[in-house]
């Protein structure tokens, strides 16, 4: 018997040959093909003014890619685009010539493509990216500068002067149907557009050039809801009104109860007709402080025998022309003559003689004032009632209400009973004039018509000095000057400077019933010019007394 001895070598070989032979026998797997993956975006999608740029990673199996443009998250879609390449920009080269909008929300969405259809992937939302704002010398609206129905439009004065301004819905968002349209006759870097409807959206637009072609801007407003609603028809607009003498004709065709609303900063004469129906006047909402005013060189007058239930200042500036010889109301009436209701809400009161005054048959019932300020009224002060005898003119009821009031020559004068004065939260300076001025004089008949019924309260106010017009140091007050024999006086937390003091003799009792040991000037900022705000942060009646506005919280 042969026996072969085999080497490593030739065992290795041997093996080496197996393994060929048997791999050599095994079919080759094939895989199935699938879809594409979605797409993804390599860069965050971005913009610059308005056009989109879109930056996908390459897929290499990919032959082409759709993409597609929304704002309103794919309900609707805007644009579709085809392209071989993964990078992208959207702008009016790829939309046949209409631009994108600026400012405003896109959507982005792609598609890659496989050679054959059954392998696209699915279509892959890439977000939301939003153009730019137009390159605008316009500046951005902020709450101060829209209102009712005006808006303040505030821009760079830089280049091409801007010559107008457009109104469009805010719909129409390429700008191409404007509402309205103004021409610009100063390039003052500022215009207000008016008569717009309230809460309501706009799109405002500058332009310059001969014909207004040059857009230099354009911004988004929504008008704000109006204080009184300017479209009821008891309501008569005088927002846009620009004749200071258009309220006798406006009154004269007004309805009893209606309410005339006033462009703010305007200046209006008062009426020469007398009043003969109910009527509220308000300021219309407008930009900076200034308040509609009702200017007068003598007064305004009541007509004889008539009824009126009210008459109602808002928010306006009542102005005479000096203070020896004009007031709002000075009414001298043969005929019974009765006005139920005067009031002043938040008003500027100011020149006058008094604010009114009242003979013969006039009568008064409630005479309001709140939220208000009252300065330079002359020798007829606040109210006075002038005529003796029983079944003459009168009032029934005062209220001082959240004021302040200063450089007032005298107070308050009657010739009748009164039923109440109520006087809270009020602030007074140079009230009276010094050396015996005038606070409160009832002075009819005595313990006939010389009383307020139902007594006179004065709470959480604060009364500085009397007015030293003639500047020799006096400053002291007549409290009471006369009557008032059988009034009650209720004072509480009421405060009275270092410098308040009454003619002797004049004094009311319980006033005040605080004293501050301090001058006016080391209480308030600045007295004598209209300031008082609290100089004294310890003072113990800042939180609590004197108006409303001057309070630090």
């Amino acid at each position: 018997m042969q026996y072969y001895k085999l080497t490593m070598q030739s065992l290795l070989l041997l093996i080496g040959c197996t393994v060929l032979f048997v791999s050599g026998c095994e079919e080759e797997e094939i895989y199935e093909e699938t879809r594409l993956f979605r797409p993804v975006l390599q860069e965050p999608l971005e913009s610059e003014l308005n056009t989109i740029i879109v930056n996908i990673g390459n897929i290499k199996e990919a032959v082409s890619y759709t993409i597609e443009v929304s704002r309103d998250s794919f309900a609707t879609v805007l644009y579709t685009f085809e392209t071989d390449t993964s990078y992208f920009i959207i702008d009016e080269t790829k939309t046949g010539g209409e631009p994108l909008l600026y400012a405003t929300l896109y959507q982005v969405r792609a598609t890659a493509h496989a050679e054959e259809e059954a392998f696209d992937s699915r279509p892959s939302e890439l977000g939301d990216v939003r153009t730019q704002r137009f390159p605008s010398i316009l500046a951005v609206p902020t709450t101060g500068d829209v209102i009712d129905t005006q808006v303040r439009l505030l821009w760079q004065q830089a280049g091409e002067p801007v010559s107008t301004v457009r109104v469009f819905a805010r719909t129409d968002e390429r700008l191409t149907d404007p509402l309205l349209e103004y021409a610009v006759e100063q390039d003052s870097g500022i215009y207000v557009v008016r008569a717009l409807q309230p809460e309501t959206e706009y799109i405002i637009g500058i332009y310059s050039g001969p014909d207004g072609e040059i857009l230099r801007g354009y911004e988004f407003y929504t008008t704000i809801a109006s204080a009184i609603t300017l479209s009821n028809p008891t309501v008569i607009d005088l927002s846009n009104s620009s004749d200071a003498d258009t309220l006798n004709t406006v009154i004269a065709n007004a309805n009893d109860g209606d309410t005339i609303v006033l462009q703010k900063g305007f200046v209006y004469n008062f009426p020469s007709d007398p009043l003969d129906k109910s009527l509220t006047f308000a300021s219309a909402y407008g930009f900076g402080s200034e308040r509609p005013v009702m200017f007068t060189t003598g007064n305004w007058d009541i007509a004889d025998g008539a009824t009126i239930d009210h008459v109602r200042f808002i928010d306006i500036e009542l102005r005479g022309e000096d203070r020896s010889g004009d007031y709002v109301f000075n009414p001298n009436k043969d005929t019974r003559t009765v006005l139920n209701n005067l009031t002043f809400e938040n008003c500027l009161i100011s020149t006058f003689r008094g604010i009114i005054r009242i003979r013969t048959q006039m009568f008064l019932g409630n005479y309001t004032i709140n939220n208000s300020i009252v300065h330079d009224i002359g020798g007829y002060g606040i109210l006075t009632t002038d005529t003796d005898g029983v079944g003459m003119a009168a009032v029934d009821n005062i209220t001082l209400t959240n004021s302040t009031f200063y450089r007032v020559e005298t107070f308050f004068q009657s010739r009748q009973n009164a039923q109440s004065v109520r006087i809270d939260n009020c602030t007074f300076y140079e009230v009276g004039n010094g050396g015996g001025g005038i606070l409160f004089r009832w002075r009819g008949e005595e313990g006939l018509l010389s009383n307020v019924i139902n007594g006179i309260t004065i709470t959480n106010s604060i009364w500085g000095p009397g007015w030293d017009q003639a500047a020799t140091g006096a400053t002291d007050v007549s409290g009471i000057n006369d009557g008032l024999e059988n009034t009650s006086f209720n004072i509480v937390n009421t405060y009275a400077t270092s410098g308040f003091t009454f003619t002797a003799g004049s004094e009311i009792p319980g006033f005040p019933a605080i004293s501050y040991s301090g001058t006016a000037e080391q209480l308030w900022v600045a007295p004598d010019e209209g300031n008082f705000n609290f100089a004294d942060t310890g003072f113990a009646g800042r939180n609590d007394a004197g108006d409303p506005r001057w309070r630090p919280f």
